[in-house]
């Protein structure tokens, strides 16, 4: 979205710089031209008047008369040559040598007056104007390009946002956290993905509810129903009758364990989808969206992630979060790239690092590069904010640890015991596939 916004602006103000900016060069030089030769004839044919007003008076033409019309401060400097009916020849000014563009006029008595300019002042003349149009088209240009990624952030940023409040909901947290962004169908999508996850999170408390009054229901009869089968089985002299009470008290006790299960599970705050992730496979991932990208880059991302390691955690916010770590990196670091992880204290918690060997983040974003529209100016200023917010929901954090070079560390908790597969589902004993003989 993005990127198609800055092309579609960029091409569009391409056009416009081209189809307007050549022939307004173009127009503008010949403008040019065309001023500095006409003031050449005005120069000219006031000479020639000024001519006949002293042969009016009987005055004597003289060289100092035509200093006047060799130029001034906004006219180029010309050669002025008078010749009178009589063969007498006046100059003045600078004679010009080379190419040169002319004005010719004629005094009442016949005298005739011819003023001279470079060619070469003409042509810088207007270069000048054609420089300043290619100036102007350049500004343009890049005051299109600023208010083109000013809009595209300004279009991508609440997607992206959207995005991560989508990735929220199809996780499990059906109250995710959405902002108007002013963009009218952009909020129209959120109000009613808003409106969805009140549904959810309605026919969740229904559920959650139901379990709850089920439980509640059935807990008192069937502890009244397990005292009364402990009596027969205690006061029957038959046997088999206390054998039949003692295995309907056991189902009755399993069938009152089922149902405080429900009811602590009815219980709980809702917290998201978290499990027992095995890191490196969401590592791996990651490593095999972005590794292309790298090397287009003429860079290296190395993963160095125990194969062991486990840690509970949402696998879609994980994946995006570390995805926001590591294209932070590919477009703000340099060098290699690395992810690695470490175990951080006796509770069994884990710490990804996310780290590179460029300049590193700047002293004064550091303080504030998890904020949210905090930028350096080449991204939204979303993604660190919005991978914070997605680890924090399942109970972690992420901190700057190393300002230069930049080290970003994801703090999880470890799989306690409970839940480790070796201790919950011990493994078996080993079976032996190969073929015995007989016993003779």
């Amino acid at each position: 979205m993005r990127r198609r916004v800055l092309q579609a602006t960029i091409a569009a103000v391409t056009v416009a710089v081209v189809l307007l900016g050549f022939p307004l060069a173009f127009l503008g030089a010949q403008y040019a031209r065309d001023t500095e030769l006409r003031e050449l004839d005005s120069r000219a044919s006031n000479l020639a008047s000024t001519i006949d007003f002293r042969n009016q008076k009987n005055l004597r033409l003289t060289d100092g008369m035509l200093d006047g019309y060799t130029g001034g401060v906004n006219s180029l400097p010309a050669s002025v040559l008078v010749v009178t009916t009589s063969g007498d020849r006046l100059q003045s000014g600078q004679p010009v040598a080379g190419r040169s563009l002319s004005a010719e006029a004629t005094a009442g008595d016949g005298t005739l007056v011819i003023l001279t300019i470079s060619w070469w002042d003409v042509f810088w003349l207007s270069a000048r104007v054609v420089a300043l149009v290619v100036v102007a088209a350049v500004v343009a240009f890049g005051a299109g390009i600023a208010m083109a990624m000013w809009q595209a952030n300004r279009l991508a940023a609440p997607l992206v946002y959207l995005a991560a409040s989508a990735e929220q909901l199809g996780s499990g947290q059906v109250r995710p956290s959405l902002e108007p962004s002013g963009v009218e169908e952009i909020d129209l999508v959120a109000a009613e993905l808003a409106r969805s996850s009140d549904r959810m999170a309605g026919k969740m408390a229904a559920e959650r509810q139901f379990a709850s009054d089920a439980s509640h229901q059935l807990r008192t009869p069937l502890t009244a129903l397990s005292m009364r089968l402990e009596e027969i089985s205690m006061a029957s002299d038959n046997p088999d009758v206390s054998e039949e009470a003692r295995i309907a008290l056991e189902q009755v006790e399993r069938l009152v364990s089922v149902v405080d299960d429900l009811l602590k599970r009815s219980r709980r705050t809702q917290g998201g989808t978290t499990e027992a992730v095995h890191l490196i496979e969401v590592v791996r991932q990651q490593e095999e969206e972005w590794a292309p990208s790298f090397e287009a880059a003429g860079r290296k991302l190395v993963i160095d992630v125990a194969p062991d390691a486990q840690v509970l955690a949402t696998p879609g916010a994980l994946a995006q979060a570390l995805a926001t770590l590591i294209e932070n990196s590919l477009k703000h670091g340099a060098g290699q790239t690395t992810v690695r992880s470490r175990p951080s204290g006796a509770s069994g918690a884990m710490v990804i690092e996310v780290g590179d060997e460029g300049e590193g983040v700047p002293d004064d974003l550091a303080a504030r590069v998890f904020d949210r529209g905090a930028t350096s100016g080449a991204g939204t200023g979303l993604g660190l904010s919005l991978a914070r917010d997605l680890v924090a929901v399942d109970g972690g954090r992420i901190e700057l640890a190393q300002r230069r070079p930049a080290v970003f560390a994801v703090f999880l908790a470890g799989v306690p015991k409970s839940l480790d597969p070796l201790v919950v589902l011990p493994r078996g004993s080993r079976v032996s596939t190969v073929k015995r003989g007989r016993r003779r």
